[in-house]
């Protein structure tokens, strides 16, 4: 934890409306600058580093409204990161926790592995024991952790365990731009018709996609989680995979892992191998909404009578400050009408792995967000994240889709009189 990052901030409290966790509980030490004072006592030496301060650290969703909330610029982005690599480092956690969250890593950061445990969640579903363990009430006697990998379970087909996204896309017309696409673990075997869409949007307005089939994950996960050393390895790989490549963009459709990616040069600064292709590398990327919103559209849309609730994934709003291209985006198609969402912009209580790991506070922030998109009286929900998808998903009767599937939906409409989107 870096004292000079810590310092900077003045305890001025411009923070504490923009948390989620303060909101929920109204504790001082359940706030950015609550959190921020406890990593001084820990540097200082004044305080261990015991459950009781972990407890504080692990509550915190890491959401980042904070960060553009803040007047003095505090970089809490890059201090809450530190704190949880310290926790990793410096403390043992109890076994049951220790446990749960291997569990959590093994699957994710991988795509083998998510697919394996996708076939597991198709016959669980297929068979039709999803159904029967839900009615027996078998859930509530699970630990809150286990029911809450169980709640946020997509519905799986057999698209999802088999499906690969193609490693080349050509463009239609005349080419205007050549991208890499970061295909993802969860977006490419749980929302592989996300990047399909992605694939097929891009293509019809001139890009040339390259979806390189070696490419494993960001890294993003386990860096939120306090996991550097992995997180660390795993950006050299995608930054191994996407340097060698000539590309006028790199594109993302999951905000978590753009905004881990576009910090590359941050975090292999020190590493003089990977220094400047993490630069170059992270100069490139851009969340998929960017890159469409900068283009001129060449393809017609059609009209997709719609009333939408676009809601901000956190990585996208507060860590990329990307607000305004993904509603660019959706304004283009004849018909959405975006209906306002009155909630703050406080985060959905996905946050990564927050909602397995911390499963109550993430449930009542669900509740909070679902209840606002509600509200509005919505046909479909959107967003641009899959953690955000399923987190909504489960707490709300709509639809929830990515910005570029109603894009593909609608220029389906138009060109071959498919049934759009519904």
């Amino acid at each position: 934890m870096d004292r000079e990052l810590i310092d900077d901030c003045v305890h001025c409290g411009f923070c504490l409306p923009a948390c989620p966790t303060y909101n929920l509980w109204g504790e001082e030490m359940d706030s950015p600058r609550g959190r921020i004072h406890l990593m001084k006592t820990a540097v200082e030496g004044s305080s261990p580093i015991d459950a009781t301060w972990v407890g504080h650290l692990d509550a915190c969703l890491g959401c980042m409204a904070c960060v553009p909330a803040c007047p003095s610029g505090v970089k809490y982005d890059q201090l809450i990161e530190s704190a949880r690599a310290t926790i990793e480092r410096d403390y043992r956690r109890p076994w049951r926790d220790r446990a749960f969250r291997s569990m959590i890593f093994r699957a994710f950061p991988g795509r083998r592995r998510l697919r394996a445990a996708a076939l597991v969640g198709w016959v669980y579903q297929r068979l039709g024991i999803a159904r029967v363990v839900r009615r027996s009430r078998i859930l509530d006697r699970l630990p809150a952790r286990l029911r809450a990998v169980e709640s946020v379970l997509p519905r799986i087909t057999w698209a999802a365990v088999t499906r690969r996204t193609a490693t080349r896309t050509p463009p239609e017309g005349a080419r205007r731009l050549r991208v890499g696409l970061l295909t993802g673990c969860v977006q490419e075997v749980f929302f592989g018709d996300v990047n399909e869409a992605t694939v097929r949007v891009l293509a019809a307005e001139g890009c040339e996609v390259l979806a390189p089939s070696a490419q494993g994950c960001c890294g993003a996960l386990e860096l939120h989680g306090g996991r550097e050393a992995s997180a660390l390895d795993r950006a050299r790989a995608v930054v191994d995979i996407f340097a060698r490549l000539e590309l006028d963009a790199i594109v993302v459709t999951a905000a978590g892992c753009g905004s881990a990616m576009k910090d590359y040069d941050r975090l292999l600064a020190d590493d003089p191998r990977y220094a400047e292709r993490a630069a170059a590398v992270a100069s490139k990327v851009r969340d998929v909404t960017e890159v469409l919103a900068e283009l001129e559209p060449r393809r017609p849309y059609a009209r997709l009578d719609l009333a939408v609730a676009y809601h901000d994934a956190c990585h996208l709003a507060n860590a990329q400050r990307v607000r305004a291209a993904p509603r660019t985006v959706l304004g283009r198609i004849p018909g959405i009408e975006l209906r306002p969402v009155v909630d703050d912009g406080l985060c959905c209580g996905s946050a990564g792995i927050y909602n397995l790991v911390e499963p109550e506070p993430a449930a009542e922030l669900g509740r909070r967000k679902a209840q606002a998109l509600a509200t509005t009286g919505a046909d479909v929900v959107v967003t641009t994240n899959p953690g955000c998808a399923l987190q909504i998903g489960r707490e709300l009767d709509l639809p929830v889709v990515h910005p570029v599937q109603l894009l593909a939906s609608a220029l389906s409409a138009q060109s071959d009189e498919q049934k759009p989107f519904t």
